[in-house]
């Protein structure tokens, strides 16, 4: 690999997908990880130069940017994972490896960030309710994940791919921000040998090394 690529992100964000996407295919020392303060378009006002949305993840690489995690992911591991983390066209298992891909962030992640906004960081604007009503909907959508992997260790193929990252993503994201009491026994122990993989680990090391590295400390939380 010749091209340079730089990453940017916080600690335990969506960007931990394209962390741990990079970390499973041996690529941590080949990418330059850029640590922000959470969030960046408060903390951050220079970030705006680089990802006018102020979001993170954010990619650079090719001469181009990529700003959704999932999208970063597919494109890590079409290019570098050589079959190992994506299904290809023409598997039995494509068609659903996009739609678990997509519905990470589509149906998942979406209730959760607006239970963040409201029920988390704006609970004194008075509308907890209204994001505690989120939470419950993700929950609720959690029925097709726990489905899925009734009969199977992994999502799709076979094998694990990006589809887990993602959708394991949203889950420690579960876990981290109070609505962890809606995995199901399957979804918990699916998760904790999603976390145990040392990519996973690898990827948690190498995000607080270049948080520390960058003199952040309690903003990285929430």
């Amino acid at each position: 690999m010749g091209e340079y690529m730089r990453l940017y992100s916080c600690a335990a964000s969506r960007g931990l997908r394209v962390t741990w996407t990079l970390a499973e295919l041996g690529m941590c020392d080949a990418v330059d990880l850029v640590m922000l303060p959470f969030p960046p378009r408060a903390h951050d006002k220079s970030y705006f130069a680089v990802n006018p949305l102020g979001t993170v993840p954010a990619l650079e690489a090719e001469g181009v940017l990529m700003t959704e995690s999932s999208a970063i992911c597919q494109w890590l591991a079409e290019k570098y994972g050589a079959g190992t983390l994506h299904v290809a066209v023409g598997e039995a298992d494509r068609a659903a490896f996009l739609d678990f891909l997509h519905h990470a962030d589509a149906t998942l992640t979406f209730p959760q960030t607006v239970y963040m906004r409201f029920a988390l960081f704006e609970r004194d604007r008075g509308l907890a309710a209204a994001g505690e009503a989120y939470g419950e909907w993700f929950a609720k959508r959690l029925q097709k994940i726990d489905a899925r992997l009734a009969d199977r260790d992994y999502l799709c193929a076979g094998r694990f791919t990006i589809a887990d990252i993602a959708v394991g993503y949203a889950l420690y994201l579960a876990r981290r921000v109070g609505l962890g009491e809606h995995l199901s026994p399957r979804l918990g122990a699916w998760m904790d040998n999603l976390m145990a993989r040392p990519g996973f680990t690898a990827a948690m090391a190498w995000e607080d090394s270049a948080a520390k590295g960058a003199g952040i400390g309690d903003l990285t939380s929430f």
